[in-house]
């Protein structure tokens, strides 16, 4: 995989401008704009409305999880995570995006 980093949703949102990568490994807890404000902001953009999600966050609860789904998050991975469940679900929606 090739990776690019960005310290906060503020600057993922910039780098997002520039670069369409095939999926989006995000967490909810960043300084400057949430992970929750970066989905809302994905979802909202036509050019990047189907960019896959994979949210990565200490936030394990319902309320936290039903909010990412109802944001359009693809998959929710609470921490610490399996690295092999996380490449499964890698893999599981960049297999949807060729289809």
């Amino acid at each position: 995989f090739r990776v690019i980093t960005a310290k906060d949703g503020a600057e993922a949102l910039q780098v997002l401008q520039d670069q369409v990568p095939d999926l989006m490994l995000l967490d909810i807890e960043m300084p400057r704009m949430d992970g929750f404000e970066v989905a809302k902001n994905v979802r909202s953009s036509s050019r990047l409305k189907s960019l896959p999600i994979i949210m990565i966050t200490s936030r394990t609860g319902d309320k936290h999880r039903e909010r990412a789904f109802s944001l359009g998050v693809n998959k929710y991975m609470g921490k610490p995570y399996q690295e092999d469940l996380l490449l499964t679900n890698i893999r599981e929606l960049l297999k949807q995006q060729v289809h």
